[in-house]
């Protein structure tokens, strides 16, 4: 989303000439794309054509000649063409404007900057490759070391069609001929409107966040303040300056940036500058594990045993116990002996095996202790040929098929959906209450087919147990069997709806089909083990749970780290044991911290309301000082009306005064009611969660019920806070009677 502000030097049509702007620089660049695409396959004809001959026997030199020339022209050309194809989705993300401050039009530079080089016929730059020296600017620039450029532009696009830009001012004052659009437009604001003192203050913003954005690699950088302050942004182009400066390290090794929420990493794409698919991979919280999403929430009871460490130790019972169906004993007729091993026996195999072996990758150690107790229990004849027997046995086969299945982690979790079940694994670790809570929860899953966001940091600690799943040797399909697969109607396959998913450490999708069956929703592909990074960027980290930050901590163990929060945000309540398992996760790399202390998201009108809803019951909060003044305070007013009704004349009232998005924040109870305001103002209305909210902002904010707000949320009035600072100029509050 675009944040227009009231009085600095963008408005609505200003926005959308410059998008027009971008978008007639892009179609040209398409243009000469499509006539690249056209001359690298007439080389690639060219070259085909080169070196045939009709001779038959020996070749001519001259004719080796061709063949090389062919295989040259033919790989250049297809290499080409393959790089133009794979590169047209977002090929255009940047433009720099180069000249001195007080610069005019006619004289500055603009780059654009993007995935590949582009040329016009002229052979005039229309894109600059972002791994060129000339783009180095694009990633390096800072307002403290503007490196001669006058203003950054990011460009949102959707294929070759530009949705948004996003501007970072790089000087203390914008030339009357730029329009600045975005949080650049915010400084550019504050400059103009305050005057010396207020570009005092901005320039100390930028220099302090300048200072966060080049500092080493190696370690942990933390960037901690409050709400309003800039982490994220100065986090972001943290990354991409890391991914620009040690490219060789970071685009082979990856970034993985982590951040609460759908919304959230959907909203944070239009920051980060597109740095290519293979580079950088944005995960919310329930997409960190692949083969596995989740954008539900628990309730914050729920939450809290799924998150803390104490559930690991029911994790452990769970994974060491037989599979659901395991035969009690092996009876077996091995090299003219009976064989049987009663359960006691089982069980020593088993844990003996789990002792050095993760379950699914411990089929063959599993079976050879099985061998060398039944040895044991008869000792009749020679070892060695009562063990080839024993291996060789259909029954034992039968027996391992059941007893040593492959497991898959969620299928675990799904036998938590027994209330008896889980008091049985749960004794000494969860009280009764707890533990038909938790078992409730598994059973909303699977009634709805959706795993709760916790569920995928349980998930990530069971594959870590368990290893990933092997798959069988896949027998030939028979020529008939292939055949009748088209057709899948024949095998009753009817009921199938598609789908998106993701694998790989890029986030990459592929076509899948989704079935109509929740469990079978909730088991569909392949949970894969944890891919390693060479730098992980963690936002809003304060709502780990413990749980949440051994998962990531398995996807940095050889990575550097940033590290973005503010405690008094937090939706785990638990902070002293999340802090435990973080610092495991840190194990010991040298760090260094950078606190952002000035708010310039939130007017100081907003910001005061937050302030004093927080501070009686959080007296330690991080309390940033707010700049901006708008001389209109937040309207916080009981509603005895429809509630339908009172929040549509606050959009009204608020629609009427901000240019750009508004948002409703309601709890889950009066969702329902208010879904059809979703949407409203022609699209400049969202409805949204509170814990959503997380790491978003917007023009101004209806906040619906905040008692229920602080009741229903994990993190109770910490994320009330949250919802009180994500409004840039007006909000109301409105209280059900």
């Amino acid at each position: 989303m675009t944040t227009h502000h009231p009085g600095q030097p963008d408005t609505s049509s200003d926005v959308a000439g410059e998008v027009a702007l971008e978008q007639a620089h892009v179609d040209r660049v398409y243009a000469e794309l499509e006539k690249a695409g056209a001359r690298a396959r007439d080389v690639e004809a060219d070259g085909m054509a080169r070196g045939r001959t009709s001779r038959t026997g020996d070749v001519r030199d001259e004719e080796l000649t061709g063949l090389f020339e062919r295989d040259a022209l033919v790989f250049a050309a297809t290499r080409r063409r393959a790089m133009i194809d794979t590169q047209y989705e977002g090929l255009v993300f940047g433009r720099l404007d180069l000249g001195e401050e007080d610069s005019t039009a006619a004289e500055r530079e603009v780059r654009h900057i993007g995935r590949l080089g582009v040329r016009d016929d002229e052979y005039e730059p229309l894109v600059v490759d972002w791994r060129a020296p000339a783009a180095a600017a694009f990633y390096r620039a800072t307002p403290v070391d503007p490196m001669g450029v006058v203003r950054r532009r990011v460009l949102r696009c959707t294929g070759s069609r530009v949705v948004g830009v996003e501007d970072d001012l790089m000087v203390a004052q914008a030339p009357d001929d730029i329009v600045v659009v975005g949080d650049g437009a915010l400084m550019a604001a504050l400059t103009r409107s305050r005057g010396r003192q207020m570009r005092d203050i901005v320039a100390t913003i930028q220099a302090h966040q300048d200072e966060a954005i080049r500092a080493p690699s190696r370690g942990v950088t933390e960037i901690t303040g409050g709400p309003g302050t800039g982490k994220t942004v100065v986090a972001l182009h943290r990354a991409a300056y890391l991914l620009y400066a040690e490219r060789r390290r970071f685009e082979h090794g990856g970034i993985l940036v982590i951040g609460p929420s759908a919304a959230y990493t959907a909203y944070i794409e239009r920051v980060l500058p597109s740095l290519g698919e293979e580079s950088v991979a944005l995960r919310a919280l329930g997409d960190v594990v692949d083969g596995m999403t989740a954008t539900r929430s628990d309730t914050p009871e729920v939450a809290a045993v799924k998150g803390s460490l104490r559930i690991r130790r029911l994790l452990s019972r769970i994974a060491a116990r037989p599979p659901v169906g395991a035969p009690p004993a092996l009876r077996a007729f091995i090299a003219g002996n009976a064989v049987r091993l009663d359960t006691d026996v089982l069980r020593r195999v088993r844990a003996e095996v789990l002792r050095g072996h993760q379950h699914n990758l411990g089929v063959d150690a599993a079976r050879s202790a099985l061998a060398e107790a039944a040895w044991r229990s008869v000792r009749q004849g020679e070892r060695s040929e009562f063990l080839d027997a024993f291996d060789a046995s259909r029954d034992v086969d039968d027996f391992m098929a059941a007893w040593w299945r492959q497991l898959d982690p969620r299928e675990l979790l799904l036998t938590l959906t027994d209330t008896e079940h889980v008091y049985a694994l749960a004794r000494g670790v969860l009280d009764q209450e707890e533990g038909a809570a938790l078992a409730h929860s598994y059973r909303e899953a699977v009634e709805t087919g959706e795993w709760s966001v916790a569920d995928v940091a349980l998930a990530d600690d069971l594959l870590a147990r368990l290893g990933p799943v092997q798959e069988a040797e896949r027998e030939e399909a028979g020529f008939y069997d292939i055949e009748e697969l088209d057709d899948l109607s024949a095998f009753g396959v009817t009921d199938v709806r598609a789908g998106v998913a993701r694998s790989g450490r890029q986030g990459s999708t592929r076509a899948v089909f989704t079935s109509a069956d929740a469990r079978e929703r909730l088991l569909a592909g392949r949970l894969d083990r944890a891919s390693g990074y060479a730098h992980v960027l963690v936002d809003e980290a304060q709502d780990l749970s413990p749980m949440q930050w051994r998962m990531v901590a398995r996807r940095g163990r050889s990575a550097s780290w940033t590290v973005v929060g503010d405690a008094a945000q937090a939706s785990w309540p638990d902070l002293a044991e999340a802090s435990q398992a973080r610092e495991e996760a840190f194990a010991g790399l040298e760090r260094r911290a950078f606190h952002m202390d000035t708010n310039y998201r939130n007017a100081r009108e907003i910001f005061d309301y937050a302030r004093d809803v927080v501070l009686p019951l959080v007296p330690d909060a991080d309390i940033p000082a707010a700049v901006r003044e708008t001389g209109v305070d937040p309207v916080d007013r009981v509603v005895t009306g429809p509630l339908v009704h009172e929040v549509s004349a606050a959009l009204e009232q608020v629609l009427g005064e901000v240019d750009g998005s508004v948002a409703v924040i309601t709890p889950r109870r009066w969702a329902g009611r208010l879904a059809s305001l979703d949407g409203a103002g022609d699209g400049r209305v969202r409805l949204i969660d509170p814990l959503s909210t997380k790491g978003l902002e917007w023009d101004a904010t209806v906040v619906v019920d905040p008692d229920a707000i602080a009741e229903e949320s994990p993190g109770g009035v910490r994320v009330l806070y949250v919802v009180l600072t994500r409004a840039a100029h007006r909000m109301h509050v409105l209280r059900p009677a």
